[in-house]
């Protein structure tokens, strides 16, 4: 067991929620923040019929006030997993809509590490896991708000990795790939709260998110193990059978050229047409 407190941000649903689950089964100390009080009362039923031992807190990290409460827990492992989605283009989506993608994906997340960081600094140890995404190595058409996001929490992660190892605080990422917990599927929704965009490039009625999805549960058990320290990796690609892909997307952007395919539909896009939501993979 960990000696100490885990803190579980964005564990309201999908892999948060699993996570803190799961920590608290095996008894950990765990808190699990979820972003409205509304979600409280239904986490402590539930914590209640399955007989476990967990602390519901109220945290929406983008506010100052609710990082300031959190920072007067005894934290030692911070999980930050509290995120969201934006879909669509680059092209069309609102400044709104793009700028809270970075508040809450990107900024949000240092803003309550920093507060934390300095307590482990204190003690000289301490954990700190954020979970990005696959998201955060590669880059694919109609995701590149949540894409951008990730791709700057893992530079902030690779630098915050850098200053911290001297005062023996870990840092670690994990990048889940694409999996069937209703996240990835919303993303194609979010066009619907777009206000003051009368023209689009695409017809989003029309598209879904373009990849097949696993099964979420297969992302728990490793997500425990870096947290809990077992799995010394910084980088944890989940699947791992994902990690090839990955390195020869980003090997390919080497031998790229401006002109390559121009007056062709990407074969990503295509499919954005052609998927159904909710598309199991096999």
């Amino acid at each position: 067991m960990t000696e100490g407190t885990i803190l579980v941000t964005g564990a309201g649903t999908g892999f948060g929620k699993g996570i803190a689950f799961s920590l608290a089964e095996k008894g950990e100390s765990v808190i699990a923040s979820v972003e409205a009080m509304s979600q409280v009362s239904a986490l402590e039923k539930e914590i209640r019929e399955r007989g476990l031992d967990m602390k519901i807190e109220k945290l929406d990290v983008t506010s100052e006030k609710d990082r300031e409460k959190a920072w007067t827990w005894d934290v030692d492992v911070l999980v930050n997993n509290a995120a969201v989605k934006e879909g669509g283009s680059l092209v069309d989506i609102p400044e709104a809509n793009l700028r809270h993608q970075f508040e809450v994906n990107t900024f949000a997340p240092i803003l309550l590490t920093q507060g934390f960081a300095r307590k482990m600094i204190e003690k000289k140890k301490g954990r700190i896991v954020f979970v990005s995404s696959i998201s955060g190595l590669t880059s694919t058409p109609l995701s590149g708000p949540y894409n951008g996001s990730k791709h700057a929490l893992e530079a902030f992660s690779e630098a915050l990795s850098q200053e911290l190892q001297e005062f023996n605080v870990e840092v670690a990422t994990i990048n889940p790939g694409p999996y069937l917990t209703g996240f990835n599927d919303r993303e194609f929704e979010t066009w619907k709260n777009w206000v003051e965009v009368e023209d689009t490039v695409y017809d989003y009625e029309k598209l879904a998110f373009p990849m097949e999805q696993y099964d979420p549960e297969e992302v728990i058990e490793p997500s425990v193990k870096v947290i809990l320290g077992e799995t010394k990796d910084y980088r944890n690609v989940i699947p791992e059978d994902m990690v090839s892909m990955i390195k020869d997307m980003r090997a390919a952007l080497w031998d790229k050229k401006t002109d390559e395919n121009l007056g062709e539909r990407h074969e990503t896009v295509q499919k954005s047409y052609d998927i159904a939501p909710g598309t199991k993979a096999e």
